[in-house]
């Protein structure tokens, strides 16, 4: 019998899932919350890693007890692995879970949580149907709950996990982030087109600014231009009034303006972008589109010349949960995390009517 990973606490696995799955990881909450840990640390109390030839199913999670889990000699892990697969067995203490814990283990904390981002594998070669176990933690994972890996040799190997499982969405929402979390007081600088820089307060709204005026202007925009930036407690961070004049647009700072506005100055008729940074709230939804339009028919722009954008940190965040079902159509959704695309809210007055001519247009 091969010997047992080292022997790890359930707290020493709760300590590390986080760090291990930080803030921006996909369904973050299925992998880090009390029920991974007790799976993580139920897989490694059985030996249930990737190559060891034994695998974890729920049923070793919801009937493990306290006192079982502080039997930590090899002998009395082993048969706790394979008792526990018997009708009748039942560990010494009170079960962490009652049975019907089973789903959210098996399709929550397994399936869209460990499996998903790569830290768990599952035999595909059994029915769907059967009751036996199926997964393993992947064995560069099991290894990052060793109690004698600390410190930078600990930091180390998760760098190194997650660049290797972690998709490359995944990094990109991580890496936001922790930008995010490491922004000084002093604020976050933001690089304008024309080589300006100016300086945010610290917060998520910033960090998104920073990435559509470095990021999204230089990838969808010809010649990009910032007329208008705004934050809370500081509406009219930068403007440039005689570019704004220049192409007719009069921005006053008492209308419904939007967190940014750029401009495209390289088509023959400069292309006017309002764009709502959306950490939590403020989409460009169908009544804060009209609002635009308003400012721009007074300034006599043509609306074939005016585009709306709503900026969130990716897909996952709690912004887009709650506002992505209230985007106007024709606006345009972006991403921090996937920088490259673009969601078009294509509407009804598109010449595009079927399916197949979309797919060729794209």
């Amino acid at each position: 019998m091969p010997a047992l990973p080292p022997y790890a606490t359930r707290e020493l696995v709760a300590g590390r899932l986080p760090l291990i799955f930080p803030e921006g990881t996909p369904n973050r909450t299925y992998c880090v919350r009390e029920l991974a840990a007790s799976t993580v640390f139920t897989a490694l109390y059985i030996g249930a890693v990737e190559g060891a030839g034994h695998c974890l199913g729920p049923v070793h999670v919801y009937r493990m007890t306290e006192e079982q889990a502080a039997k930590a000699d090899q002998t009395d892990r082993e048969a706790y692995g394979q008792g526990v697969l018997k009708k009748n067995f039942e560990p010494q203490g009170r079960r962490w879970y009652a049975d019907n814990t089973r789903e959210p283990i098996r399709d929550e904390t397994l399936r869209d949580g460990l499996v998903a981002v790569g830290a768990v594998i599952r035999r595909e070669d059994m029915p769907t149907t059967s009751g036996l176990p199926r997964y393993a933690l992947k064995s560069d994972f099991a290894g990052l709950f060793d109690p004698a890996l600390e410190g930078e040799d600990l930091e180390k190997a998760i760098t190194a996990f997650q660049t290797k499982h972690l998709s490359k969405g995944a990094l990109a929402r991580i890496s936001i982030m922790l930008a995010g979390a490491a922004a000084s007081k002093e604020g976050v600088r933001i690089i304008f087109p024309n080589g300006e820089t100016r300086q945010l307060a610290p917060g998520p709204s910033s960090i998104i600014s920073k990435a559509v005026i470095e990021g999204f202007a230089a990838r969808f925009l010809e010649a990009p231009a910032v007329l208008w930036l705004s934050e809370s407690g500081n509406k009219v961070v930068a403007r440039d009034d005689k570019l704004a004049a220049k192409i007719g647009l009069k921005i006053e700072a008492d209308k419904n303006l939007p967190d940014l506005i750029l401009a495209d100055l390289g088509p023959a008729e400069p292309l006017l972008v309002f764009i709502e940074v959306v950490a939590t709230d403020g989409a460009v939804t169908e009544r804060r589109k009209e609002a635009f339009f308003e400012l721009t028919d007074i300034a006599g722009y043509a609306r074939e010349h005016v585009a709306f954008v709503t900026a969130y940190q990716d897909r996952q965040s709690a912004g887009f949960k709650k506002t992505g079902a209230a985007l106007a159509w024709g606006t345009f959704a972006w991403f921090a995390s996937e920088p490259e695309n673009i969601v078009h809210m294509r509407d009804g007055t598109s010449k595009f009517k079927k399916l197949s001519e979309l797919i060729v247009a794209s």
